[in-house]
């Protein structure tokens, strides 16, 4: 056999872990490179495989495009299945190409000969294996997806003992149970399993073939039950397929797609940024395909050590599609065809790089280009296997859902480049220049709108909110939701109406990832952090951007909740990925984990500080003991203030709390005169302007209560209670009550202060939690004081974290958490329990 002259000298039969590699399009790896790059390439692959063999005790028996390789040990053939992969795929990354390797292990007995030296010589392989574990390993090796490692049952209950013994963590490593499969040749039902690294193995169903194929279940194979039903099945199959045949690639629902950057032959290179951003829009309007946002794509390129601002041509936008698990690249194109002006997308299979197939529509002149582009998407959207019903009823035409103007739509693709890459002022401009030229263009309406309403500027935000409701018609199902979500904060209308429409865009689009973040911050806003951080889980999936915005926001929302340790985990991971500015709360996680150092390393190495950072390191620098520079800070911030009425107003409070801690003096007049500023421009503005300036106005006056300036508040007292009564603002209707009973408490009467919060099970703000501790102590409940005592001191993370009027209460919040502490301090060194 193969070669053996009959003086082989045969062996028993022996129990061996088989594994069967493949190389991936190795025949296309030497048409890309060529002759002799290939042949370097292929020296270091033999180099590798020699390595890995001696690491992980193997005998390599075959090698051609793949490797077959014994060892005595399953675990060393998943050692060293992985360890090939990625050596292989650093090795595909060194030449600017996508390599992947598949794998399939076995354990089973075995007969191993030598051939003799003169079979050898004739080129017999030294050491010949046969038996049924062969075959089986090898219909693994083919079932497997490029990157994949599939185990039959045998071995992964050997492997599966034994995995401490691999290199990687627990925590890294991922085991997957794909079922029962059909082996053709094999008798018995086959059990498969993958292992792999989390975020690299792809993790998926094994490929069908004719090889290889599932073994449903008697239930999930109603045809074998009911022969008239297949038959009916089988003809409405065959017209189906004759009416439209199958899409080219194995596309499913909510599964993700790459635009590659266009490709433009015309005269007009502004059509690159405008046709991308057409596809973009146009695409955006199905919920069954999802497209990978610019966003992410920069943060994967930079992730491979990639310009942020690369140009993403073929063999890139593959990479970056195999990285980030998308199903398909597609490839745009324009370019003047015999007086014509084509639109073209070319689908590719990252996997293959293979191109399954390009729709394309002609159109006379520039004004086509948008109306083919529509043309395009249908077809694209109906053969990655979209219903057409779906199609047709969903879809709206880019001169309606955007704008007819291609150079309008040039400046929002501007925008929309300025803003991805943070140069807000920048982005602004080209969004106003894009309503400029288009008056109905609603998208660049709400991108002004984002803009001003992230810098503060809520009254401006408004106004742009009724210019893009007037074209909400225009716009498509999940834009107008979209729209619709941000409208119940407008309108004035009670927080959790704006918190259910958030709710509604996760459940209809569960991709999208601005249902789950506004509605996480509003959560958040009202102390449901538990709800909040079950809501940043969806948006840290692999397909999502602002990965380092949603790790710092879940460092947040953990320090909130007390898990300081979790938290600076959160902000750690957030600070090793792109576009990381910082975050002030990881110097307070540090400082409470008890890395004093680092904490302050960490506040300043922050030096590009907003409002919101100087009032956390304002905050940090009194935890510490140094009010005096906690005073002088938000001083300074106070002088340099020039932005939103009610933000100044803010630092001006924080002002003077830091400097009356300090021990200054000449507080009460001016906390008068704030709190009549703040009374007096609550009903300023629209929407959710006037409750935040009310909330505003309500923590000026609990300030100057805490300070002993009761009496400023009597005059006053009416206006506030108005505030309250016309409101539905929980929070607002908290801190009234909390004003009420801390009036009670000081005049000593505790029982009536505990009343007045008896309605409130459990305040949702840190404020609530000191009242209640006070009101305890004072009613001498020695047992629940030292219950609340337990608490607070845990959450001191939440003294900064709460979001409640924009940090209005964070100085009392921070001036109570200090006064814990220094009694905790004082408890453990008199010796106490």
């Amino acid at each position: 056999m193969n070669g053996d002259n009959g003086t082989s000298a045969p062996h028993n039969a022996q129990l061996r872990a088989l594994l069967f590699t493949d190389l991936c399009d190795s025949l296309q790896l030497v048409e890309r490179i060529g002759d002799v790059a290939a042949a370097e390439f292929f020296q270091q692959h033999d180099r590798l495989v020699l390595g890995l063999q001696q690491q992980w005790n193997g005998q390599l028996i075959d090698r051609s495009d793949g490797l077959f390789v014994l060892f005595e040990r399953p675990i060393d053939g998943i050692g060293f299945a992985i360890s090939y992969q990625n050596a292989v795929d650093a090795m595909g990354h060194e030449r600017g190409i996508v390599l992947r390797a598949r794998a399939g292990l076995h354990v089973g007995d075995v007969l191993l000969w030598d051939n003799s030296a003169e079979a050898v010589a004739h080129g017999a392989k030294a050491v010949e294996v046969e038996g049924l574990a062969k075959p089986m390993a090898a219909r693994l090796m083919q079932l497997a997806w490029p990157g994949q490692v599939l185990l039959s049952s045998a071995a992964e209950q050997m492997a599966r003992r034994a995995d401490s013994e691999l290199p990687w963590a627990a925590d890294e490593l991922r085991w997957k149970d794909h079922g029962l499969w059909r082996f053709k040749g094999i008798g018995e039902r086959q059990h498969v399993f993958e292992v792999g690294i989390r975020g690299r193995a792809p993790l998926r169903r094994p490929r069908s073939g004719d090889k290889a194929w599932r073994d449903l279940p008697l239930w999930r194979r109603p045809a074998a039950l009911f022969t008239e039903a297949t038959l009916a099945v089988a003809l409405a199959v065959v017209m189906w397929t004759l009416l439209r045949p199958a899409p080219a690639i194995a596309f499913a629902e909510r599964d993700w797609v790459i635009l590659a950057a266009v490709s433009n032959s015309t005269a007009y290179p502004q059509l690159d940024s405008s046709l991308e951003q057409a596809l973009y829009i146009s695409l955006g309007q199905s919920r069954f395909v999802n497209i990978l946002s610019e966003l992410k794509v920069r943060d994967t390129l930079q992730l491979m050590q990639r310009p942020a601002n690369a140009r993403l041509d073929r063999a890139l936008a593959i990479e970056v599609a195999l990285r980030d698990g998308a199903r398909a690249v597609l490839m745009p194109t324009v370019l003047e065809l015999n007086g014509k002006v084509r639109v073209g997308v070319e689908v590719v299979d990252p996997r293959t790089g293979q191109t399954v197939y390009t729709h394309f529509a002609d159109g006379n002149g520039l004004d086509s280009i948008l109306a083919s582009t529509d043309t395009v998407v249908k077809a694209l959207r109906s053969d990655l296997g979209e219903a057409l019903h779906d199609v047709s009823r969903e879809q709206k035409p880019l001169p309606t859902v955007a704008t007819a103007n291609l150079d309008a739509l040039h400046a929002y693709a501007k925008g929309s480049d300025a803003l991805a890459q943070e140069r807000f002022d920048e982005a602004l401009l080209f969004f106003q220049q894009a309503t400029r030229l288009d008056p109905q263009f609603t998208f660049a309406y709400i991108g002004q709108m984002r803009l001003q309403y992230a810098m503060g500027n809520v009254s401006a935000a408004g106004e742009l909110y009724r210019q893009a409701v007037s074209g909400r018609t225009r716009l498509s199902a999940r834009d107008q939701l979209y729209l619709d979500a941000w409208g119940a904060d407008f309108s004035g209308a009670p927080p959790q109406r704006s918190a259910e429409k958030w709710r509604m865009l996760t459940q209809l689009y569960p991709d999208d990832p601005a249902g789950w973040m506004n509605h996480a911050m509003a959560l958040f806003a009202y102390g449901d952090y538990d709800g909040a951080l079950a809501d940043m889980m969806p948006l840290l999936e692999r397909h999502q951007t602002h990965r380092a915005l949603v790790l710092s926001f879940v460092g947040r929302t953990q320090l909130a909740r007390g898990e300081v340790k979790a938290a600076v985990a959160a902000f750690k991971e957030a600070g090793a990925l792109p576009n990381w500015h910082g975050d002030m709360l990881e110097a307070v996680a540090l400082l409470l984990d008890g890395e004093v150092q680092k904490a302050h390393e960490r506040s300043e190495a922050i030096t590009s500080r907003g409002l919101g950072a100087r009032m956390e390191y304002g905050g940090l620098l009194a935890l510490q003991g140094r009010v005096n520079d906690a005073a002088a800070e938000m001083t300074q911030a106070v002088e340099q203030c020039a932005s939103v009425p009610e933000l100044c107003d803010i630092l001006a409070l924080q002002s003077l709390a830091w400097t009356a801690q300090a021990g200054g003096s000449g507080s009460r007049v001016q906390y008068a005169r704030l709190l009549d500023r703040t009374l007096a421009a609550v009903d300023e503005g629209v929407g959710a302007a006037p409750r935040h300036r009310a909330f505003i106005a309500l923590s000026v006056a609990y300030h100057l209560q805490r300070a002993g300036l009761d009496a400023e508040l009597r005059s006053r007292r009416p206006a506030l209670q108005a505030l309250v009564e016309r409101s539905t603002d929980p929070r607002l209707q908290e801190l009234w009550l909390l004003l009420r009973a801390r009036g009670e408490l000081d005049a000593g009467n505790a029982e009536a202060a505990s009343a007045l919060l008896k309605p409130l099970a459990n305040g949702t703000l840190y404020q609530w939690h000191v009242l209640q501790l006070d009101i305890d102590r004072a009613l001498g409940r020695d047992q629940a004081v030292q219950r609340r005592e337990r608490w607070l001191r845990q959450r001191t993370g939440m003294a900064f974290a709460e979001d409640a009027g924009a940090l209005v209460l964070l100085p009392l919040n921070v001036a109570d958490a200090r006064r814990l502490a220094d009694a905790a301090s004082a408890q453990q060194a008199a010796g106490a329990p």
